[in-house]
Formats: structure tokens, sequence, C-alpha cells
């Protein structure tokens, strides 16, 4: 039995900026958990302990808890405050999941629309979010940077993902939504890099027969993307930048009834998206 592991520990947004890498290789006993893990990354850095009320974990791009066990080659991400392949039917698609960096076409909603509606499709209900000028609510421990650039415009904003895990969560997140209100034929489509004032930063489309599963469906689609898939948003100023979000909640809000009723309570809420919608 090997008396030690090596684990690949993952940083982003605020971390990664804190530490000054994308990655930091550890090694730690054999047996030792996320929690050991970490404790061993504050040991380097002292700088990330007071974050760690607000900070998820991701094994091998799943969300762990803190008494998971870690092996040896594993993947260890450090998930903070989140921004809050396509199934075929008869030849159309009925899922679009993509991450992008190029800026949105100008009628997006639309061309997803058309490749995913059918002739049985009564309803399409279209949600993009779009930046804005005015800031947010600033991710726990950005508190100081943010009452420096208080009362001003942000110029831009910048999105960050872990690219795998992220698509994995929205995958997720769709299979839900199948399941919960009947739908399949859904859109989730989300930028990242740096998004110009006024710009499209996400969509969603979600196609059914009635208009009652596709509202559910998108609004479920657009409040958990921004509960729980890991995007980062840093709002950039003149002279700095904010990251903005809440702890990532690590699954699905409480179901209280099965497909085509009303949009389900959260049992987190207080890890769910910040009040604003737009990204």
């Amino acid at each position: 039995m090997p008396a030690d592991i090596a684990v690949r520990v993952r940083l982003f947004a605020i971390q990664r900026e804190l530490v000054g890498s994308r990655e930091v290789p550890i090694r730690l006993p054999h047996g030792a958990t996320v929690d050991e893990g970490w404790a061993e990354l504050v040991t380097r850095y002292p700088v990330l302990a007071p974050g760690r009320s607000s900070v998820r974990f991701a094994r091998n791009g799943e969300y762990a808890d803190a008494a998971t066990t870690l092996a040896d080659g594993d993947e260890l991400a450090v998930i903070p405050p989140v921004s809050g392949g396509a199934d075929e039917d008869s030849g159309q698609p009925s899922r679009i999941i993509e991450l992008r960096e190029r800026p949105f076409e100008h009628d997006l909603v639309g061309v997803l629309a058309g490749r995913l509606a059918t002739s049985g499709d009564g309803a399409v209900v279209g949600f993009v979010g779009r930046t804005r000028a005015t800031p947010g609510t600033s991710a726990p421990g950005q508190e100081a940077e943010a009452a420096r650039h208080a009362e001003r415009s942000v110029d831009s904003l910048e999105y960050e993902a872990h690219d795998s895990m992220a698509l994995t969560v929205l995958h997720r997140i769709a299979d839900e939504i199948a399941e919960r209100f009947g739908v399949v034929r859904l859109a989730i489509v989300h930028r990242t890099g740096e998004v110009p004032l006024g710009e499209p930063s996400v969509a969603v489309v979600a196609v059914a027969a009635h208009r009652a599963a596709a509202f559910d469906a998108a609004r479920y689609a657009i409040d958990e993307t921004k509960a729980r898939a890991p995007i980062w948003k840093a709002e950039r100023f003149a002279d700095g930048h904010v990251w903005i979000g809440q702890p990532a909640r690590t699954g699905p809000p409480a179901t209280e009834a099965g497909p085509g009723s009303s949009s389900p309570r959260s049992e987190a809420s207080e890890c769910s998206s910040t009040p604003e919608e737009t990204p």
C-alpha cells in the first residue's frame, strides 16, 4: 500500500487569483479526504483559509463532500461562489448544451428554437441574460473590492468555467427538467471569456407542447445554471474587477410534484442564485 498519493488541485476565479496559479500538485497520506486536501492547500496558501465556508469541492468532475476519500491521480477542484452532445429525434436535436467563447448570433433564441421545435410543439420560451452596467452582489471575500468600486458602472463581464464539469452539470439539469416537467427539447448556451456591456452571455430555450411546461422548464434551467454550474463571473471596471456570486449548490432543489407541476421549491435557498436574474 503506497505511503502517499498525488493529487492535482485545480483553482478557479478568486482562489486562482489569490494563489497565482491554476493548478497546485499536492501529496497526501493514503486514504486522505477532500477536507484533508483542502487543509494541505491552506497550509501552503494561508490566504485561502477565510474562504472555506463559501467553497465547494469536486473530485474528478463531480461534486463531492469534504469526507470523500481521494485516490492517487485524482483531480480536486475548488469551486468558489458561482455566478449564480445532442440526442436525436427524427433528425432533430432534443438538447443543445454549449459553452461558447465567440459572441452569440443576433437571433440566437430563434436559431435554437428552429433547431429544437417540432410540429407537435405549441410553445417556445426563451430567456436571454445580458451584461448590465449596474453591479451585482459580490462573492464572499470580495466585499472590500466591491466597496472600492461602489457607485461605478460596470464596463464588461468576464466568465471563467470548469468546462468539462460545467457541461456535465448542465446536462444533469436538462435530465432533471425532463423528469420534473416532461420537457426534453431544451437549449442552454453560456458564454465564456469577456462579454462587453449590453451583449448576451447566456441563452435558454425550452420547447414543449404546452406553455406551462415550457415556462417552468426555462425558469428551472436558468435558476439551476446560476446556482450550480461551475461558471464564474467577474465584473470589470476601469481599474479592477470584482467576482460575483454565492456558494454553489451541489444538487437539485426538492421537488413537490411530478411533470407539469409548478416550479419546485428550493431546499437550499441560501445557496441559490443572487436576486438579480441577469448573469
